[in-house]
């Protein structure tokens, strides 16, 4: 098995359909977790385009049952008619990988250099520092810009490239002998883990049935929310 890194964790985040309004809830998902981030000392870095890395103790076991889809129900701010809309976003919490268990051909991979866009600076916009990469077994690509140096994004879209083939492995493995359990615990985009209800000032967690204030959740106050979810961790027979 590789080794993971408990007190990293890299979420990545993607909008439901649902145009303008969708755009916006995923971005407010991902300011919760700045902001809980935030609250308890942990680092945030922008790693992709809608990717994030929060470093911290425990980071990684702390938000690892973040994966799955987030429901609103609310009156969007582009709505004139006072309608309430529903829209989703994914999430992905995946670990840095420790260990070369999941590795892959550098001449599987394609990288690309370009000038990054932005503010940062005439560094930033006369230097090529930003990568794309292709990994052309898969077609997962990614475009990283955070840094000045060129060599600082290669390694992050590695580093990245590296998770998301973990992702992949783990969920064959899930679905060739996994338990319920651990399907919970990976859950894909599709799965739909919690609802965020505003007109009840209300979130709901569906896998353990409680519901939590949604003004202090979307605060980044998610330590009560994030302390119930630890029974997931707790062995399937025990549950029974």
């Amino acid at each position: 098995m590789p080794t993971i890194n408990p007190n990293i964790a890299i979420l990545e985040f993607r909008q439901g359909p649902g145009g303008q309004e969708a755009q916006i809830w995923m971005d407010d998902i991902m300011k919760m977790y700045v902001r809980y981030a935030n609250k308890v000392g942990w680092k945030v870095s922008q790693l992709d385009d809608n990717v994030i890395q929060i470093s911290g103790i425990g980071a990684f076991e702390q938000l690892k049952w973040e994966t799955g889809t987030h429901r609103v129900q609310r009156i969007p701010v582009t709505e004139k008619h006072g309608r309430i809309q529903t829209s989703t976003a994914a999430v992905v919490v995946l670990p840095q990988i420790t260990s070369h268990d999941v590795s892959f051909r550098m001449e599987d991979v394609e990288i690309t250099a370009s000038r990054a866009g932005g503010n940062g600076g005439q560094n930033v916009n006369k230097v090529s520092t930003a990568v794309r990469l292709l990994h052309k077994p898969t077609g997962l690509t990614f475009s990283v810009r955070q840094e000045r140096s060129q060599q600082q994004n290669r390694e992050i879209a590695l580093q990245l490239l590296q998770a998301k083939l973990w992702q992949i492995e783990e969920e064959k493995r899930i679905a060739a002998q996994g338990s319920n359990r651990e399907k919970v615990g990976l859950a894909m985009r599709a799965d739909k883990i919690r609802t965020y209800n505003y007109s009840r000032n209300q979130v709901k967690d569906h896998r353990i049935d409680q519901s939590f204030n949604l003004d202090k959740v979307m605060a980044g106050d998610l330590t009560d929310l994030l302390l119930e979810l630890t029974v997931l961790d707790q062995p399937e027979e025990s549950q029974n």
